[in-house]
């Protein structure tokens, strides 16, 4: 939680563009997340697995996705065995 509240903190902690400045960040207001959409534009609001030919791909993972992730692993782990 410091990182949202805290520029400093959070330049500090993240390591995903290392070139970024506390002065290159400014205050917004909570942003918009991406969701998978169906053929139809309806929106996707559960997990979405999708079985390939030599691939499993989970092209949606919502909110409790990180809480979810045992249970998405046995989802998975139930496709490749079948």
């Amino acid at each position: 939680m410091i990182r949202s509240a805290s520029k400093a903190a959070f330049v500090r902690r993240q390591k995903l563009i290392p070139e970024v400045q506390a002065a290159d960040l400014v205050s917004s207001e909570a942003g918009v997340r991406a969701q998978a959409l169906k053929n139809d534009g309806s929106l996707v609001k559960d997990f979405l697995i999708v079985l390939g030919q030599n691939a499993i791909h989970v092209c949606n993972a919502p909110s409790p996705a990180a809480t979810s992730s045992l249970e998405i692993g046995k989802a998975i782990a139930a496709e490749i065995t079948e």
